[in-house]
Order: C-alpha cells, then sequence, then structure tokens
C-alpha cells in the first residue's frame, strides 16, 4: 500500500476507535510493516513511538496486559509546567521586563530566546528545558515576531504638503514645463561581486563571484548612478559618478540631462520644477545644493521651483518606483564588474508602458568638505513657497 492510501486509512478509522483501540490498531499496522514501520506510522498518524510500541505490546501479550480503563477525550494529566502559576508568572515578568526595558532585567540586553530563558530560569530554581519554554510562551499567548516599522516621524502638515505638490506638478505639466524627480540610487562596489536575485542559467552553472564583498586592496572602484526622472515623458536619465555623492555632483546630473535631453525636449521651456527628497546631496538644508541650483538658474536661463518630500516618505518620489526600481530587477542577478557593465545594463533597461533611459558616465571629481559661507547665501535669488 502507497504511503498516501495508508495515511488516507488511518485518517478514517481513527475517529471511530477510542484511546485503546487506536494504541492497538496502530500497533498492528506498525508490525505488519516491519522495519521502520514504527516511525512511519508514528509520523502519518501523528503520535508519538512510546504509544506504538505499546500497542504491539498489548497485541503480544494477547491483551492479557492491555488496560481496560479507557480515558475521556481530554483528560490527559495536565504537564507540571501548566500547573505551576508561580513558574508561569516568573517566565512572563522576564519577558515583560525586557520588552518594556526595566534596567533591573537580566535579559534587557541579550537575546530574549527560549535558551537564554531556560538559562534564568534555571538562577530561579527551576529546571525547565527551552522546548518546553517554547510550549509555554505559545500558551500564555506570545509568538515570534520581528519589528514593525508602521510609526513614521511625519510633519502635521504632511498631507498637505503632498497635496501641494501633486497641485504644482500638474499646473507644470499643463503649462508643458519639465518636471523631473530626482534622487540618488544605493552606490555599488563594482567588481566581481554577488548582486541581489536570481537569472535563468544552465541548471547547475551559477555565476561564480567572490565569497566575501571587501574592495579590492589595489583600490576600490564605485559606481554612483544619480537619476532624472521625467514624469511628463516617462524618460530616465542616469549620470553615474566615479567619485563623491555631493551635491555639486547631484545639480551637475540634472544639468547634463538638461543639455543632452531636457533642452531638445522642451525648448520653450522656462521654468522646470525638480522634486526631491528632503535629505543626501539634494537635501533641503544643504547650502552647497542652493548655490549649485542657482549657478545651473544663471546658466540655462530657467526659474527653478523645488519641492522637497516630507522627511521619510522617499518612497513616494516617482523615480523610486518608476526608474529605479525597473533598473534593479534588470540587472539582478549580474555582477557589476566594472562602469562599462553597469552603464549597459542600465541603458538597456525598458518597461512595457514605454520606459527609456539614457545614461552617461561621469569621471570628474567632486571633492567632499566644501563649505558655503552667509556671504554666498545672501547672492542667491531664493524664496519660499507660498504653502510655508
Amino acid at each position: 500500500m502507497s504511503t498516501e492510501k495508508l495515511k488516507e486509512k488511518i485518517n478514517d478509522i481513527l475517529p471511530f476507535l477510542n484511546e485503546r483501540q487506536k494504541r492497538i490498531f496502530l500497533g498492528a499496522e506498525a508490525k505488519s510493516i516491519g522495519y521502520g514501520g514504527i516511525s512511519k506510522i508514528a509520523r502519518l498518524a501523528g503520535v508519538s513511538r512510546p504509544t506504538i510500541h505499546q500497542g504491539i505490546s498489548d497485541l503480544e501479550s494477547g491483551g492479557n496486559n492491555a488496560s481496560e480503563s479507557v480515558r475521556v477525550s481530554g483528560g490527559d494529566p495536565k504537564p507540571k509546567h501548566a500547573q505551576n502559576k508561580k513558574l508561569l508568572k516568573t517566565i512572563e515578568s522576564l519577558i515583560e521586563d525586557s520588552t518594556r526595558g526595566d534596567p533591573m532585567s537580566p535579559l534587557k540586553w541579550t537575546s530574549k530566546s527560549t535558551r537564554h530563558l531556560s538559562e534564568e530560569l534555571y538562577k530561579k530554581g527551576y529546571e525547565v528545558s527551552y522546548e518546553t519554554i517554547r510550549v509555554i510562551l505559545k500558551q500564555l499567548g506570545y509568538s515570534l515576531q520581528g519589528n514593525d516599522k508602521s510609526l513614521e516621524d511625519s510633519h502635521p502638515d504632511r498631507d498637505a504638503q503632498f497635496k501641494y505638490i501633486t497641485m504644482q506638478v500638474k499646473k507644470f505639466l499643463k503649462d508643458n514645463f519639465p518636471v523631473i524627480s530626482v534622487a540618488t540610487k544605493k552606490k555599488e562596489l563594482l567588481g566581481n561581486y554577488a548582486n541581489k536575485g536570481q537569472e535563468w542559467r544552465k541548471k547547475g552553472s551559477p555565476r561564480k563571484v567572490n565569497g566575501r564583498d571587501f574592495p579590492d586592496p589595489k583600490g576600490k572602484e564605485i559606481g554612483i548612478p544619480y537619476g532624472i526622472y521625467d514624469q511628463g515623458k516617462n524618460l530616465g536619465w542616469i549620470n553615474v559618478g566615479c567619485d563623491h555623492d555631493t551635491s555639486d555632483f547631484a545639480v551637475q546630473s540634472i544639468h547634463r540631462w538638461w543639455t543632452y535631453m531636457g533642452r531638445k525636449i522642451y525648448p520653450d521651456a522656462k521654468k522646470l520644477l525638480i522634486c526631491a527628497d528632503s535629505g543626501g546631496s539634494n537635501g533641503y538644508r544643504v547650502r552647497l545644493w542652493k548655490i549649485k541650483l542657482q549657478e545651473f538658474a544663471n546658466k540655462s536661463g530657467m526659474e527653478i521651483t523645488v519641492c522637497h518630500f516630507p522627511k521619510g516618505t522617499s518612497k513616494w518620489n516617482k523615480i523610486e518606483h518608476r526608474l529605479f526600481s525597473h533598473i534593479s530587477m534588470n540587472w539582478k542577478g549580474h555582477p557589476l564588474t566594472s562602469h562599462d557593465v553597469m552603464v549597459n545594463l542600465i541603458g538597456a533597461t525598458k518597461t512595457k508602458t514605454g520606459l527609456k533611459v539614457v545614461v552617461k558616465i561621469d569621471k570628474r571629481k567632486y571633492p567632499t568638505g566644501i563649505k558655503v559661507s552667509d556671504q554666498e547665501m545672501e547672492k542667491i535669488n531664493i524664496g519660499k513657497h507660498n504653502f510655508h
């Protein structure tokens, strides 16, 4: 009989038997199988091996050793730990104190694992295995849980800010002025290193990459993709930097987009709207970002409007899910061994909705630590939105 048929047979018969009959029936089935039968029947029926051993013993004795008493369902004796209310309270106090951050809790700075709980209980005079503690915790209503990223440092006017940004975007697009979302994608270490994701290859022949992501001692090569996403035309521009992600690099990336792509699409544009995250190289408090934007405005002759998203809301920036996510999917599982490989993979990114991406390598040097004085800031022709 196949394993599936045997399991079906056991499940069909067991509901009609009392405890002693179940034991004898399962013992008979295990005995008929021979070697390995006890383990197999125990697994299929969901009972312990000692139960089946007892059933075989009853069979071999001809029923003389079989007890005539039959327990009702749920009549098993309660485990000792379930009867010890003091033990249950001790376990709960260990968990709760560490959760609340009690400075005197012995588990405050350690993993609240069942093994650590078992060790602390032993110090208090209780000898309980970690497996038993696992059962107790489930009975007390506990479960293994990760962190819930639901708390946000949000501004009280966050919804109003989003509505204002949306209104600005619609206004610019209606007037046929460019609206771009900008951000820096994660800096990538170039070399034969593992890249997240999987790709189709011959079975048993994965790409061989370095076991560790340590940079080459001769010097590390990096690729910094700064992206510009045209919301009106569904076009992407990536400027791949080789030095540092500074505000100068960010504005230079926008300037290159305008030179190579933007002004060809919007030859009559007098205004530009930039939607950006509130932090990083294009952060709203970064002085160098404002200085460089003023220089770009002077060269392009455009009036530049910048809308920063509230803190912690970068995932709503269009560039994240309309450009960067597709780039990540396109190069998944493919080691970024050089700038050329990165450029080719980014440039080949397309979607069914018509996204096209142009990418350029930028080998300029962008030094860090540049200070902007108050006198320089006073020369900027900048004003706040009416919203503020």
